[in-house]
């Protein structure tokens, strides 16, 4: 083993150990992987800043925006108040009506806002129809992640493996081309969910507090999720004045699901901590567009609307996905040549539309971005450059390619080459994260694909599909971290409906992706 690939396998091995200990935010990990391959002479400056300039990635940064302007518009607000029965029904219609309308949004809008909407929205509607939240909210954020696998744009992660194959100087994928295989992973995911995943979610594990009570007195409870944003994260409540701050008492904190005992005003606050708060009924209408925290339990009934801006908003998307659909087609290349009408052209378009027609606030535009999010996009790109350049990508796909052979010989090979790919990049995504994991096995795809001499397109696939099928813990996936907080769900919750639903994903794609795009 040369002392670039075993470099490369320390610093792998130096950034998982970092994201699942969480010692920093993941985006300042992978920077600090790609400056460890640069001080070795395995990155170029160049290599490493290519990432910044990335089509995929400025595109994911401008989708940022258009969810933004979407979500102001108040139409997610008014889809989903429509959608919930107003009279007493049971959790399997009440699902059945819901999860394929998110599934269907979350193709085509980032999944954070989807659920950062709904979420508040589904715990208030299953308090006052009889049901226990905990049977739709992790449903929930399974179906945005299932709706997602189904458009390139569905997912951040479907445009950094996108952006990765035009580096590698391919053709990228077109809009619906994932649709093929995740259109039906997401129809038998969807009817899994929908018939048998109440089962095995808990119902409401502790006593709901009287809000009506509170409302005689004067006083509202509010439940918020704390985000990476909030100023008081790593502090402890008596550190952190959040009454001097925001104008709210602290009733309590839960953390993952549990609720915390004992001196917890000295405990330190955390990411994705759930603070219940004693505060009057302005709070809500101050804070509701915060970026700091979540407000996670208030009657969105009578949020305004903004007609014109709501109409304005989905004429825009439903143009940005035709116009990107259709730009795709060999007749409209031949007729502009040299021109792409793809969706970068059309995001930087819809975007500069929304932000003149405040549609979401332009002055206040760089808050809308998760510029963690970008950061480790970009640094994901010079990792997967460093695994080709050292070598340590080649001997990895000869070890894939060998257990291959090992377990399915020559007649099933390449389902057996698609089944560890998939095992690998869906171990990498619960683990860590799901852009980091498709950059680290999409080095290893283009490796396995180039030493068979076959098209790598359905090793892509397979990466694209795994990287997002994060269904077994709530770290995989920053919505699972979401309603985790919102429906006090354990970390075995997941496992128990996620692990089932990781099963079917993975039969589906193995013996599907063969089929459609075959190894030939």
């Amino acid at each position: 083993m040369s002392f670039s690939v075993a470099f490369v396998a320390f610093c792998l091995v130096f950034m998982v150990w970092a994201l699942i200990a969480d010692r920093l935010k993941p985006g300042l990990i992978l920077f600090s992987c790609v400056v460890m391959m640069l001080c070795a002479g395995i990155l170029q400056p160049k290599e490493c800043l290519e990432g910044f300039s990335n089509k995929g990635m400025i595109t994911v940064a401008l989708l940022f925006l258009v969810s933004e302007g979407v979500r102001r518009s108040g139409i997610l607000e008014r889809i989903i108040l429509n959608l919930l029965p107003q009279k007493h029904t049971t959790v399997t219609k009440a699902n059945a009506k819901l999860l394929p309308t998110i599934a269907a949004l979350s193709a085509f809008l980032n999944n954070t806002p989807v659920v950062v909407i709904f979420a508040p929205i589904i715990k208030n509607w299953a308090r006052k129809v009889g049901l226990s939240h905990t049977k739709f909210l992790i449903p929930l954020s399974y179906a945005t992640v299932l709706g997602g696998i189904c458009t390139l744009i569905g997912t951040s992660t479907n445009l950094v493996v996108d952006g990765l194959i035009q580096d590698s100087g391919r053709e990228g994928m077109s809009m619906f081309e994932l649709g093929k295989v995740g259109i039906i992973i997401c129809l038998v995911g969807l009817a899994y969910l929908i018939f048998y995943s109440h089962y095995l979610l808990p119902d409401v594990r502790e006593t709901e507090h009287d809000e009506e009570e509170y409302k005689s007195a004067g006083v509202h409870l509010v439940e918020v999720v704390l985000r990476s944003r909030f100023p008081g994260i790593g502090k402890t409540l008596r550190e952190f004045d959040f009454y001097r701050h925001y104008g709210a008492h602290v009733h309590s904190i839960h953390r993952s699901g549990v609720l915390l005992n004992g001196d917890w005003m000295n405990m330190p606050l955390q990411n994705h901590d759930t603070l219940l708060l004693e505060t009057d009924e302005k709070f809500v209408q101050t804070y509701r567009e915060t970026t700091s925290f979540l407000i996670s339990s208030y009657d969105a009934d009578n949020q305004p609307l903004d007609h014109k801006k709501r109409y304005l908003a989905v004429i825009l998307l439903v143009l940005m996905i035709v116009g990107a659909t259709v730009g795709e087609l060999p007749f409209v290349r031949e007729a502009v040549p040299g021109f792409r009408f793809d969706m970068f052209f059309f995001v930087c378009v819809t975007t500069v539309i929304m932000a003149w027609a405040k549609i979401f606030n332009p002055r206040r535009y760089s808050k809308y971005i998760s510029w963690d999010v970008l950061v480790t996009i970009a640094c994901a790109f010079a990792i997967s450059k460093g695994m080709q350049n050292s070598g340590f990508a080649d001997e990895i796909a000869d070890i894939i390619i060998a257990c291959a052979d090992a377990i399915g010989q020559t007649e099933h090979g390449p389902y057996a080459m698609l089944a560890i790919l998939f095992l690998i990049t869906n171990l990498f995504t619960e683990l860590i994260t799901n852009n980091a994991a498709a950059a680290l096995s999409f080095p290893l795809a283009l490796a396995v694909a180039e030493k068979l001499g076959v098209d790598p397109m359905p090793f892509f696939i397979c990466i694209c599909v795994a990287a997002s099928a994060a269904f077994s813990t709530p770290i995989g996936y920053q919505t699972n971290l979401l309603v985790q907080g919102i429906g006090g769900y354990r970390f075995t919750d997941y496992t128990k409906v996620g692990l089932p639903l990781n099963i079917i994903v993975f039969i589906i794609s193995v013996f599907i992706i063969p089929i459609i795009w075959p190894i030939k």
